[in-house]
């Protein structure tokens, strides 16, 4: 018997679902005292940030390409060092996002898996000591 393989993107739900997910992100963000040294490295407004995850997180998770069709390749850690980011701000990154999976019903054993993968990107991005 053949087991069925899903990428990630298919297991979440789809762009509706990623669409949750990054929404409830930003939420998040803005709400919870937790994520204020994440929320300050985005400026004043999300809008941006919103989509342009969005559109990243479909890709990466096995998705439509829509970061890549827009902008080329995505180039995380060049787009992201105008920011200082370090220990707090990634594991307050982390956070929030496990907690959005969480929210929006990501199963457990996908959320382990997207979380060591997102442990793996964001630790890279550090920029900063600390």
């Amino acid at each position: 018997m053949q087991q069925e393989t899903r990428t990630p993107y298919e297991a979440i739900g789809g762009e509706e679902q990623v669409r949750a997910l990054v929404e409830r992100f930003y939420d998040l963000m803005e709400l919870e005292p937790g994520y204020a040294a994440v929320r300050a490295t985005h400026g004043t407004e999300l809008a941006r940030a919103r989509q342009n995850l969005f559109w990243f997180l479909c890709g990466w998770l096995g998705g439509p390409q829509h970061y890549v069709e827009r902008f080329g390749h995505p180039r995380l850690r060049m787009r992201h060092m105008p920011f200082a980011i370090g220990t707090r701000e990634r594991d307050e990154w982390l956070a929030c996002m496990d907690q959005a999976m969480a929210d929006v019903g990501v199963g457990q054993g996908l959320r382990q898996r997207l979380n060591a993968a997102f442990f793996q990107t964001a630790d890279w991005m550090r920029n900063t000591p600390g």
